[in-house]
């Protein structure tokens, strides 16, 4: 049914009334949230699948054993600890990184379900807290944090960066990095959008 729209005064400029038009706006805009046990569903997922991964390291993995191929020149198992964080940095602060990884991975998924955000932002943000929460398990059970996974070409490149081979990582690092640069992607081209 068409719509009247005023122009000037006086005037009634007859406009139809599209409704493929009417909502496009509303359909960019709108933000579309999961229920608020989602984030903690998909944060739990993500903490048992890490935990196992872990467990089958130590059951089958050796420390100075040399690399297990998973896929050749791609990726390798490597069994070896952390009591830091990447790159060793802070070693020998297992106790206090674990604390602050929980305080930031709890106060993370409270955030979610308090404030639900859009789908993308729910599951960038449940990564991040189960990859932190993921290394807390460790770090409080066992004063250092299970590592398995070697990259070889992601040492490459940091080998040709001067900053030496790529650390060994597992599925809770893994969350991390990968949620971190969803959401600076995420934020880049909403950005773009917007300009």
């Amino acid at each position: 049914m068409p719509s009247i729209v005023s122009g000037r005064p006086g005037d009634n400029v007859t406009q139809p009334d599209l409704p493929i038009l009417r909502d496009v706006p509303t359909l960019l805009e709108r933000q579309r949230t999961f229920p608020a046990w989602v984030p903690l569903l998909l944060a739990t997922l993500l903490i048992v699948a890490d935990q196992a991964l872990k467990a089958w390291a130590l059951a089958n993995l050796r420390e100075g054993a040399p690399p297990l191929p998973v896929l050749p020149g791609v990726l390798d198992w490597v069994l070896t600890f952390n009591t830091g964080a990447a790159w060793s940095l802070f070693a020998g602060s297992a106790l206090p990184l674990a604390i602050a990884r929980l305080l930031v991975g709890l106060g993370i998924l409270a955030y979610l379900v308090a404030r639900p955000q859009n789908r993308f932002l729910t599951v960038v943000l449940s990564m991040i807290a189960a990859g932190a929460i993921g290394n807390t398990i460790d770090g409080l059970r066992f004063g250092r944090v299970t590592d398995m996974l070697h990259a070889p070409p992601l040492s490459a490149i940091t080998r040709a960066l001067g900053a030496g081979d790529f650390p060994i990582f597992n599925l809770a690092d893994s969350c991390v990095v990968l949620g971190t640069l969803l959401l600076l992607i995420g934020s880049f081209v909403g950005e773009r959008k917007k300009s």
